[in-house]
């Protein structure tokens, strides 16, 4: 082999000892000791450009503070309350900070493949295409807080998973952050799957709004609240309409619509 010929082949291997380069030049390991810090941007190899550091978490209310420190001091958290309360801003940042930490070696993100009114019909690709759209709002929300080349690289990598909830039997959340959104959708069967499936150094956050139920059963979402709201480690979390952040328009809208003890306190009566 010419000397021309091997230190081309030396800087092949260079290259593809590479885990990732991001869109902003930011090289990241995936694949050194889940327990040393393993998604650390601190602890890449050189770039041409500095190590991104998440941004502090910011709760925008008294609220979301509370909810997100539930999230840091239990295992199963319960967020209920209607749109534009920061349900999924939250889940979404600290799941951002657990897997940038190294507490964590992966985010799962699922929820009912059920649609709002008038069915999509069928959507072309592959399964993570198809479940794409489902994705797109809570993929937003991990961007904004770990920055967009950390989370198209955990994606990549898959550090962070996106699969239906019906594809969740047979799997345990070992150290993973995990996210059930949607979550008024689901049968009494199907929550009580996904909430067996925990292992251990998780965390598990199912969030929704019992006032929107797209599915004509009896909502899982109530049901699973009603059986382990006294469980150890399992916390349930209301947000009021006084907590929507969305913008004032969205609280009087809503407020047109729901009868607010009727939705935000119908599961204690039937518990």
């Amino acid at each position: 082999m010419s000397r021309k010929n091997g230190r081309a082949k030396r800087q092949k291997n260079k290259l593809q000892q590479l885990d990732y380069i991001s869109e902003d030049n930011v090289v990241i390991d995936f694949h050194s000791s889940p327990h040393n810090d393993q998604y650390h941007p601190s602890h890449s190899r050189k770039s041409s450009s500095p190590a991104k550091q998440i941004k502090p978490i910011q709760p925008k209310n008294k609220s979301q503070d509370m909810f997100m420190a539930a999230i840091k001091t239990h295992t199963l958290v319960f967020g209920l309350g209607p749109a534009g309360t920061g349900k999924s801003y939250c889940s979404a940042a600290m799941a951002a900070q657990a897997l940038v930490s190294g507490d964590i070696d992966r985010i799962i993100f699922t929820r009912p493949a059920v649609e709002a009114g008038n069915s999509m019909g069928f959507l072309p690709g592959k399964l993570d295409e198809k479940f794409d759209p489902y994705f797109s709002a809570f993929k937003s929300c991990l961007i904004n807080n770990a920055g967009k080349g950390v989370i198209e690289c955990a994606l990549k990598n898959g550090n962070i998973t996106v699969e239906p909830l019906a594809y969740m039997r047979g799997k345990t959340f070992n150290r993973a952050f995990v996210v059930l959104d949607e979550a008024q959708n689901c049968t009494p069967e199907e929550i009580k799957m996904f909430m067996t499936r925990i292992g251990e150094h998780s965390t598990v956050v199912i969030s929704g709004d019992l006032s929107q139920s797209d599915i004509r059963c009896y909502s899982g979402l109530h049901d699973a609240i009603c059986r382990t709201h006294n469980v150890k480690s399992v916390y349930v979390h209301e947000f009021e309409y006084s907590d929507i952040v969305r913008s004032d328009i969205v609280k009087d809208i809503l407020m047109c619509y729901d009868d607010v003890d009727q939705k935000m306190h119908k599961y204690r009566s039937e518990c």
